[in-house]
């Protein structure tokens, strides 16, 4: 009987003829398979070890250094072994820092310079140095600058900028100044310092001032030529004050603008285009000065400007300066209203301006110039940026050009403050990530601040310009709202009900604000007047998200100030409406605060006091109520004025400034009521703890229950208006 008619064994049962005949056309399947695919070994794993170890990667048949049993000495090579692809994580983070910088040092005068001494004080390095080491991501246990520092950062020799390499940025007459300090005489040298402008001199001051541009250099060149995957300068003097022809608060030459000017004319075919970003907390007017109409710079600066009063205490630092020629729209300024900025309002600005601008800038070098007087503790100032914050901020700027990055200390003048936080930027340099933010939301100041910056900087960067149409506002054919509003509103004042126009005589107003004064036709012999001071009135409306344009028919215009002259001329009292504009044209000098407060006093000298009214009371809103508060501390008001009244929403609380005399700031508290929105920053800080009430300077301040002016004036109107009449009765029965 042949093979293929042999019967199974009776002893096996159906199933298991079933399943035998199963198992026979799976192997064929699989050796048919497995034909048609290239040979390989296989290696055969004892469960209990395959259970507890693992595969290893390198192809030896272990689990965990255990042989397995039956396993192939033989196993696929697949992938080779090879070194990590890797460019920039093998690479160590870059450190210039030299002892002689130190020898920079104001001459004491007196024993209470030596027990306080300058700002600008030698131990700002020798302090970044020491934390450095104390965290471990140096080795220099002496701490006199050792060539070898360990496996994290890598030492850049830092060595004297060159006469040439100066030039570059300087005039002659500027470099022989700062050459010839190493000459001068003690009295010579302290002349120098007292006609200087935030600057003092020693014989040492040329060489650490060289050495300062020199080491900055070298960490860039550093960078660009891959040594290093980026690069902390530990540099002083500070040199962004430092302007092409004259030295400036603390800088003597201005180290990031001469560095960049190096690696562009050096390297020209790596560099192309640098980012400078400059978060030191004062505005850096001589990097911005150098590189004014450059367009291969791209400088941007976050700083306090306070409507330029804060140092250096020009308007250079202004959103509105955005370069000039070919460098147009390539100087991007972030000018804080108020101090006290935070993490929240850093990062708001990185995510809405700055990176969204380098992104499309495509820079080949980035260089921070790193001053860390914005730090939390340091009371110059002003600010709360915590060691996180500078981490965060950091982080981001690594993400462009590659990693070429290069941080170059400026300011920052808390020796606490200045460690914790470059070691904070240290730490995300070499690879560590940065800590929690202390704070996330901004505050209204910087989202108005961002806005400005983003409606200024539209017609340059494409990246801001959904939603912020660049529109010609000077343009023939266009027409500003808030023109248009206030005409309507003087009109329908005129038509119904007799208003009329007190005008302005005087040239020093700009023409805008000509039509802003509107009174009640008997205005003249009323005895009881209600003087309407605020902004314009606010729109409500959708906007359309590429080009911004408004949908007129959706929108709405929201002013609550017409309810102050309905209720005034209900009462037959004198009206007198004052509309102070936010904006003026394309004026960018123009300051409403100002504005107000110049308002108010013409209005006074020129009308009020020559009216017959024996009772007069304000009301303010907005940001134009400081003109009122101005108005009561600079002029003898108190025999007319009997109550004031503020509503405020974001704005910042205004202080009465007694020039009259000291009795004023107690009659301001006993005659005025402030209300505020209830998220107002003087009834909390930063971290949202609870601070003292405002003190009497500011009047009688009470916190609402909403936030908005519309719902705040809603809110607290019959509150103010029951304020009003009974300071009215209350002079009416003294009277009798």
């Amino acid at each position: 009987m042949s093979e293929e008619t042999r019967l199974p064994s009776t002893d096996a049962p159906p199933s298991a003829e079933v399943k035998t005949e199963d198992v026979e056309m799976e192997q064929e399947t699989m050796q048919e398979a497995q034909e048609k695919q290239p040979e390989t070994l296989k290696r055969k794993y004892d469960d209990a070890a395959a259970k507890n170890g693992k595969s290893e990667p390198n192809g030896k048949s272990e689990a965990n250094g255990v042989k397995l049993e039956g396993a192939s000495t033989l196993t696929p090579v697949i992938v080779a072994p090879r070194a990590p692809q890797l460019e920039y994580i093998p690479l160590k983070t870059g450190l210039a820092y030299d002892v002689r910088m130190r020898y920079h040092a104001k001459i004491f005068t007196s024993y209470y310079e030596y027990i306080d001494p300058h700002p600008e004080d030698p131990r700002r390095i020798y302090r970044i140095y020491k934390i450095l080491a104390e965290a471990g991501l140096i080795n220099d246990p002496s701490l006199i600058g050792a060539d070898d520092i360990g496996d994290l950062m890598l030492k850049i020799p830092v060595r004297e900028a060159t006469r040439e390499e100066i030039l570059q940025v300087h005039t002659p007459e500027h470099l022989d100044f700062i050459a010839s300090t190493e000459k001068m005489d003690k009295e010579a040298l302290l002349e120098r310092t007292e006609k200087g402008d935030s600057v003092y001199f020693n014989h040492d001051s040329y060489m650490g001032a060289k050495l300062s541009c020199g080491g900055t250099i070298e960490a860039c060149k550093a960078v660009v030529e891959g040594k290093v995957k980026n690069a902390l300068a530990v540099v002083r003097p500070p040199g962004h004050h430092a302007e092409p022809n004259a030295p400036g608060g603390f800088c003597l030459f201005s180290n990031v603008a001469v560095a960049a000017k190096n690696i562009l004319q050096n390297y020209p075919d790596s560099v192309r285009k640098i980012v400078v970003l400059d978060w030191d907390v004062h505005h850096g007017n001589g990097t911005q000065r150098a590189f004014f109409d450059d367009p291969r710079v791209l400088y941007i600066s976050l700083h306090r400007y306070e409507q330029g009063k804060y140092y250096p205490g020009t308007t250079y630092g202004g959103a509105d300066q955005v370069g000039e020629g070919p460098g147009a729209g390539f100087t991007v300024n972030i000018p804080w209203l108020v101090p006290g900025m935070g993490d929240g309002d850093y990062l708001y600005a990185f995510q809405k301006v700055v990176m969204p601008v380098c992104y499309e800038f495509a820079p080949d070098l980035v260089i921070i110039s790193s001053g860390f007087d914005a730090a939390a503790g340091d009371i110059i100032g002003g600010c709360h940026v915590t060691p996180p914050g500078y981490g965060h901020m950091t982080h981001l700027m690594k993400g462009l050009a590659r990693g070429n990055l290069c941080v170059v200390l400026e300011g920052g003048y808390n020796l606490d403050s200045i460690s914790v936080s470059a070691l904070a930027v240290a730490q995300t340099m070499v690879g560590e990530v940065p800590g929690e933010l202390a704070t996330t939301l901004p505050k209204p100041e910087t989202i108005e601040t961002i806005e400005e910056v983003i409606r200024i900087h539209a017609k340059y960067w494409k990246c801001l310009q959904p939603g912020h149409m660049a529109v010609a506002l000077q343009s023939e054919k266009s027409l500003r709202l808030g023109d248009s509003l206030r005409t309507h509103q003087a009109n329908t004042l005129f038509h119904n009900h007799q208003y009329i126009t007190l005008p302005i005589l005087e040239s020093k107003f700009h023409a805008t604000l000509e039509d802003q004064i509107v009174a009640s036709p008997d205005i003249y012999d009323c005895q009881t007047i209600v003087i309407s001071v605020h902004d314009p009135p606010e729109i409500w409306g959708l906007t359309d998200a590429l080009s911004g344009t408004i949908d007129s028919i959706n929108s709405v215009v929201v002013d609550p100030s017409q309810q102050v002259l309905e209720w005034a001329q209900a009462r037959k009292y004198g009206v007198i409406d004052i509309c102070v504009p936010l904006h003026c044209d394309d004026d960018y000098t123009y300051n409403p605060q100002l504005a107000g407060q110049e308002l108010l006093l013409y209005v006074w000298d020129h009308y009020l006091q020559f009216f017959q009214a024996s009772k007069i009371a304000f009301v303010g809103v907005g940001e134009a109520y400081s003109g009122i508060v101005h108005l009561l501390g600079h002029r003898d008001v108190r025999a007319l004025v009997k109550a004031s009244i503020g509503i405020v929403d974001k704005q910042p609380l205004r202080a009465i400034v007694p020039l009259i005399d000291e009795n004023v700031t107690e009659w301001y508290f006993r005659n005025s009521l402030v209300f505020t929105s209830a998220k107002h920053p003087c009834w909390e800080n930063a971290n949202g703890d609870a601070i003292k009430k405002p003190r009497k300077k500011f009047g009688r301040v009470l916190k609402g229950d909403s936030v908005g002016m519309v719902d705040i004036f809603g809110e607290r109107f019959d509150e103010g208006c029951d304020f009003i009449l009974d300071a009215f009765e209350e002079f009416d029965s003294s009277d009798d």
